[in-house]
């Protein structure tokens, strides 16, 4: 297998640093816009499998030639989803399989934003799900751990752990500290924003995919290995557009366990105007600049990626799921946690971002073996979970199943 890494920040890294430890591929380009990111992930993992490129991730032709050049049959795009469907495109045009951690771009319905679904995360690249197919071409969407690890789980409990789903609820908390920052985002800030104030989406079986209010329907959730109880809200999240397409349960939902605090920082950047994307005008010495608003809220903020070593505590990544197995009530919540003390000592990664990036290289080495394999814009739910899971054991990472 030879891959193109497009993306060399904190997740694109910290792929490196998991892939190099494993023989399943012969060749890793790690591309990226700022080609001293890629020089020094590649320099850090001292393999001869690796090579640095600079690309624009939003230049179709560039990213279909580098594939081309190198030979690369699997692009990974570790981006923010603003590069989706231009890397998306580009794996396409060039013939390649197509992994991502997040979907393409949703935007609100435009008269009933908290009611109605406008264009959904993924909707356009399941609008092209066809192309693929025929063209027996694999596209393989959220696969990070949210998406991804999360889906996985839901098969899991599918295939081998009830007869019947009622709910499946993602639900994902920790109990970080980042030392010397009041607030400090342990993954992209962009991302965040887009994800949590943008109308969630929920389904049902019956209603099909509808939205919310932001930060509707708080719960305290029990997280394990010490976390313990954090509120999570309602976010918007590929999985909810992800799990009833290949898996039968009556309600979906995704919550996230946030805080009161961030909640209320992610609120005054909204009422601010600071979450949008679209520029503004700002004076400047030789005239009006324009700036998207949010590129400077993510530019006044720390590099999440940097800030491992100021990090304490653990992250859960989880998949909590209701409903009958031999006529009888059944409640599981299948997890994985990982301890910044841990990833920071073993990878030199904090414990966001390496989790993310974890699941990625588990699905390549899974394409690269056959044990998965198909053709079409797939979810990681349209593949059977056991040789996923058992995978991510080997690579020394466990999962865990606690009977609610």
């Amino acid at each position: 297998m030879r891959v193109l890494l497009v993306g060399a920040g904190g997740v694109g890294t910290a792929v490196t640093r998991i892939a190099v430890r494993r023989p399943f591929f012969d060749l890793m380009v790690v591309a990226d816009y700022d080609p001293d990111r890629a020089e020094a992930a590649v320099a850090a993992v001292g393999d001869d499998r690796f090579r640095a490129e600079r690309v624009d991730a939003g230049d179709e032709a560039a990213v279909a030639a580098l594939l081309a050049r190198h030979g690369c049959d699997v692009l990974l795009n570790a981006t923010d989803p603003r590069f989706v469907m231009p890397l998306f495109r580009a794996a396409r045009t060039a013939g390649a399989s197509y992994l991502d951690m997040a979907m393409s771009l949703s935007r609100p319905h435009p008269e009933r934003p908290y009611e109605e679904c406008g264009v959904k995360l993924g909707d356009e690249q399941f609008a092209l799900a066809a192309e693929w197919e025929k063209a027996g071409a694999l596209a393989l969407v959220g696969v990070g751990v949210e998406p991804g690890l999360s889906d996985v789980f839901a098969r899991y409990a599918a295939d081998e752990l009830f007869d019947e789903i009622e709910e499946i609820g993602i639900r994902d908390g920790a109990n970080l500290t980042v030392d010397g920052y009041d607030f400090a985002p342990s993954f992209s800030i962009w991302t965040t924003i887009e994800e949590c104030l943008n109308p969630p989406v929920v389904y049902e079986r019956e209603r099909g995919w509808y939205t919310t209010a932001p930060f509707s329907e708080p719960e305290v959730f029990d997280f394990p290995e010490g976390i313990g109880p954090v509120e999570c809200v309602n976010v918007e999240h590929e999985e909810v557009l992800l799990v009833p397409r290949w898996v039968d349960a009556r309600r979906v939902t995704f919550k996230y366990g946030l805080g009161r605090e961030f909640i209320e920082t992610l609120k005054t950047l909204h009422l601010l105007g600071l979450d949008r994307t679209a520029p503004v005008a700002v004076p400047g010495p030789d005239g009006p600049v324009p700036v998207s608003p949010r590129d400077v809220v993510a530019a006044s903020l720390p590099d999440p990626a940097t800030l491992g070593e100021r990090m304490r505590g653990k992250t859960c990544a989880g998949t909590w799921v209701r409903g009958t197995r031999d006529g009888k009530p059944r409640e599981v919540y299948l997890y994985h946690v990982v301890d910044n003390e841990w990833s920071m000592a073993e990878y030199g990664c904090q414990a966001v971002v390496w989790q993310t990036a974890l699941n990625p290289v588990v699905a390549l080495e899974l394409l690269a073996t056959g044990a998965w394999s198909g053709s079409g814009v797939l979810g990681p739910e349209a593949f059977p979970a056991r040789p996923f899971l058992g995978l991510l054991t080997e690579y020394g990472s466990p999962w865990g199943l606690r009977e609610q």
